[in-house]
């Protein structure tokens, strides 16, 4: 078998691991998460320890995978996730209206983004944004869907970037 799916998964105090026979479901402080299980692979939960076993050949490849979702997904219900997003540039900030982050990218309109189910948003300054959820996939994407209303841009470095991200710059033409 693969050596991530061998690795077994620690649960830390307060997070819950259910098996039923087709789905695997994760419940803790932060909520709860469930992914699809198939028949051939087991799951065994003993002494606060998750352990993935299998018998097919075949399924060994999605053991692994299946063991690194399901630790994201319990390292998610109990402490969760979170990307900042920076802005650059003259004139663009970030606001939250209620629940909705309203943002000046220098477009003639606001952009207006409405959070999905069991994200959180934040505007803690006016140029970072804090996305934050349970899971890891769902944080991810709300992020980069951010992201792409004004991608940074390589001659000024201006737009939505990711905290740390190094943006790659070009020389401008020269006469």
């Amino acid at each position: 078998m693969s050596r991530v799916a061998k690795k077994p998964i620690a649960l830390p105090k307060g997070v819950e691991i259910n098996v039923q026979a087709d789905a695997i479901v994760a419940k803790g402080p932060k909520g709860s998460l469930s992914i699809a299980k198939p028949a051939a692979i087991n799951l065994k939960v003993e002494n606060n320890e998750a352990v993935f076993a299998t018998e097919d050949a075949a399924l060994i490849p999605l053991t692994g995978t299946l063991r690194a979702i399901l630790a994201n997904m319990v390292k998610g219900v109990s402490e969760g996730f979170e990307r900042k997003l920076e802005l650059v540039g003259v004139g663009y900030r970030a606001a939250m209206q209620g629940k909705d982050l309203s943002l000046s990218l220098g477009f003639s309109h606001p952009v207006v983004f409405q959070a999905p189910e069991g994200i959180t948003l934040a505007a803690p300054t006016q140029t970072e944004i804090l996305v934050q959820g349970a899971d890891k996939q769902r944080v991810g994407e709300v992020a980069a869907k951010i992201r792409g209303f004004r991608p940074p841009e390589p001659y000024k470095g201006k737009g939505v970037k990711y905290a740390g991200e190094v943006i790659i710059r070009k020389e401008a033409k020269k006469a």
